[in-house]
């Protein structure tokens, strides 16, 4: 599995975010700055977070986004969900109806075991703990 341009971007801006939690809304072109992504691209990211519930906007001269709950509490389980889709590496995995083979088909319970585990690593990282490591390896700021 191949994680898209989309999902590390959005990793990126979202952890950025988490970095900056508390300090009020944060401007998608100071996000795009620091993280070396293109605001246009980092717009469409953003819009996917915030549809995933992750991030809220103000509007106004003050305005930008925050993360829409304490850091502690979004797992990278639901960024990577909110911004790469299902984590099953075949569709079958979630919807056994998409193939004629998912009723007799040996190697759904390998396809589904890489979901669980990848599911497993995901969910046991929260964004404070990513902060937490970022702080500790390069200093505050990222």
């Amino acid at each position: 599995m191949k994680l898209s341009t989309k999902t590390r971007y959005g990793t990126r801006a979202i952890l950025d975010l988490a970095v900056h939690y508390g300090e009020g809304p944060i401007l998608v072109k100071d996000i795009a700055r620091r993280q070396g992504i293109s605001k246009k691209y980092l717009d469409h990211i953003i819009t996917a977070l915030k549809t995933a519930g992750l991030v809220k906007s103000f509007r106004g001269a003050h305005g930008g986004y925050v993360l829409a709950k304490d850091p502690s509490s979004i797992k990278l389980s639901e960024v990577i969900q909110a911004l790469e889709g299902p984590l099953a590496p075949v569709d079958c995995v979630d919807d056994p109806s998409t193939c004629p083979r998912s009723p007799y088909c040996i190697t759904i319970e390998v396809w589904t075991s890489i979901k669980r585990a990848i599911f497993n690593v995901l969910d046991s990282f929260t964004l404070q703990d990513l902060v937490d490591k970022q702080k500790k390896a390069i200093g505050y700021g990222i």
